[in-house]
């Protein structure tokens, strides 16, 4: 029996598949949340003490104090290590501008070990060559010659540039370097230390850790939001995917393995396309910012905002392509500029969706809080209000492993609410679907849901015609209220003697419809009985004729005959004399 209320809701596919799904945001949340703890036991065995700290991975080893001289014409390596009073040791390297530098070390501490090898390193950048010259305690000088491509062959994870000198017999006690073309866009020789065989061996081990720990959690994501992207074709999950991909080629050169996969590759273009990667992450986070939250949200001048920032970011990684070779120096402050206005277009959205109240503003400002900072602190960095270290130079890659930790979360948790909303959307449509399908006064199908599920039917059906004798005067005497009621009540009973799989339905007034295999409708003496037993108000009793007739229903036409025929002997029952039913012949197949 066809009951109201269980039509057409939706199927078992349909609610397993939303509970598969947020059992998958849940599990995701799980694997994000180890995936926290192992990094936070990484960094905690790592970094142990403030001197650990300080002594591992990239930052290796003990400082050492440089001054710096401009090229003259006539210099001579022996005649600048001869003269050190022409080396500046108060001034920051950043305010000498461009061009071709000595940088001479402060006296070198004697080693434990006078035949043991010394590390020299220092962070990479913009140069076009460099000559590392170390002198012993013996006055003999030993130098080392790296171009753009000679730099990028002595870079070890971390982008730190290493010279390895080995003393004969007395130990070194000053360095000397020579950079040519200096673009001095945050100082000449950076962060330079001294360091042993292990400690440089020590430092590319972990830095490996930390960067394959990035690179895998970076690519599992990648490889799971593209997928789950293929399937839902959400807008923010295309958007993560791009800043996921833009991370992970962000890490492959900033941390000096390109130079180790590339090592044709000048080290100036490595640094070049640091600059592209992190524009074009950035963009893909701004568009992910914009596509995320609800359509509500965004509108109007916050989204106008995201848009023109994104397309700045675009903007200026082409420029950097086409130019940045020639014009790295305002390049890098347009760079730093827009780079630190970007927090400002994370802010407004941030305010606009607290004010609109969104359900995702907690988890997306959670994630986004170290990206934020690390953007700030860099920028300040690369403007020169902050001074150089080795942790705010490389804090990308530590703020951007939580940011994609937080920020797979949120995502779990909005493809949590975008299964509710889904089911929500699901229900509501087979809601209204019944509602179109159903004849709203008595529940039973209307005539067109009735139509489209009995035509075509497989083999012979009996269709039943009721019709409620003199309704006319059951309206005059207790009112259209209790005429409705009346109706009610007379669905209620053809609803009870139906079987499952017959159709039951109004047509259209007083006039009802059963139909289906002739074995399963009700019999005819006992549908007329229960009619006359039903209670009225008032006391009334009502009565119904029948038309009933049996035939094919392939098509169209074979329902226009069997419910002419049909109702045809509904007219003969009424015309005998009401409270009775009218048999058609049987209906042969058509030709």
């Amino acid at each position: 029996m066809v009951r109201p209320g269980n039509r057409d809701e939706p199927g078992p596919g349909l609610t397993i598949y939303s509970r598969i799904e947020c059992d998958a945001g849940t599990m995701i949340w799980l694997c994000r949340t180890l995936w926290m703890a192992l990094l936070l036991a990484v960094g905690t065995v790592c970094a142990p003490s403030a001197h650990a700290q300080a002594g591992t991975m990239g930052n290796v080893g003990s400082s050492i104090a440089v001054c710096v001289s401009r090229v003259r014409a006539g210099d001579t390596v022996r005649g600048m290590f001869a003269h050190p009073e022409r080396f500046d040791c108060a001034s920051p390297q950043s305010t000498l501008g461009s061009g071709d530098f000595w940088i001479m070390s402060a006296a070198l501490p004697p080693p434990a070990d006078a035949n043991a090898a010394i590390r020299v390193r220092q962070v990479s950048l913009w140069q076009r060559q460099m000559t590392l010259y170390a002198r012993s305690a013996d006055g003999r000088i030993v130098g080392q010659f790296a171009d753009e491509f000679g730099i990028g062959q002595r870079l070890r994870l971390g982008a730190v540039m290493e010279h390895r000198f080995v003393p004969a017999g007395a130990p070194f006690t000053r360095l000397l370097w020579r950079i040519d073309g200096a673009s001095n866009l945050r100082g000449i020789v950076l962060g330079p230390r001294l360091a042993t065989d292990a400690q440089s061996i020590r430092s590319d081990v972990l830095l490996a850790a930390l960067y394959s720990a990035f690179a895998g959690l970076a690519l599992g994501l990648l490889v799971y939001n593209f997928a789950l992207w293929r399937v839902l074709q959400h807008d923010f999950q295309l958007a993560y995917c791009g800043l996921l991909a833009c991370l992970l080629l962000y890490a492959f050169s900033s941390s000096g393995a390109m130079a180790w996969a590339l090592p044709d590759m000048s080290n100036n273009r490595r640094i070049l396309l640091s600059y592209i990667m992190l524009c074009a992450g950035m963009a893909a986070a701004l568009t992910f910012c914009a596509c995320f939250f609800e359509a509500h949200v965004l509108d109007g001048w916050p989204l106008r905002a995201i848009r023109v920032a994104t397309a700045a970011f675009c903007g200026l990684a082409v420029v950097l392509m086409a130019m940045g070779s020639q014009y790295i120096a305002i390049l890098d402050r347009t760079f730093s500029v827009t780079m630190l206005l970007s927090p400002l277009v994370v802010l407004t959205v941030l305010i606009r969706a607290w004010r609109r109240q969104s359900v995702y503003l907690s988890l997306f400002a959670l994630s986004w809080a170290a990206p934020l900072t690390m953007l700030v602190a860099r920028s300040l960095y690369n403007l020169g209000f902050l001074p150089w270290s080795f942790w705010v130079d490389n804090s990308t890659i530590l703020a951007m492993s939580l940011e994609t930790l937080l920020a797979s979360v949120a995502i779990a948790y909005r493809m949590r609410m975008l299964s509710r909303e889904r089911d929500e959307a699901v229900r509501q449509e087979a809601i209204s679907r019944e509602l179109a399908d159903t004849d709203p006064l008595t529940g039973l199908l209307n005539r067109r849901a009735f139509l489209a599920r009995a035509v075509p039917s497989d083999g012979p059906r009996t269709l039943m015609l009721f019709d409620i004798d003199h309704f006319k005067q059951v309206n005059d005497t207790i009112g259209h209220d209790g005429g409705d009621e009346v109706l009610r009540l007379f669905a209620r009973t053809l609803r009870y003697h139906a079987l499952p799989g017959v159709l039951v339905a109004r047509m259209g007034g007083e006039e009802f419809a059963l139909l289906g295999e002739d074995a399963m409708l009700p019999d005819v003496d006992v549908m007329l009985a229960s009619v006359r037993a039903v209670r009225l108000p008032f006391d009334l009793r009502i009565s119904s004729s029948i038309g009933i007739c049996h035939g094919p229903l392939v098509d169209e036409n074979d329902w226009k005959r069997l419910y002419r025929m049909a109702d045809k002997a509904l007219f003969q029952a009424k015309a005998a004399g009401r409270d009775r039913a009218g048999r058609a012949p049987p209906l042969a197949i058509a030709a």
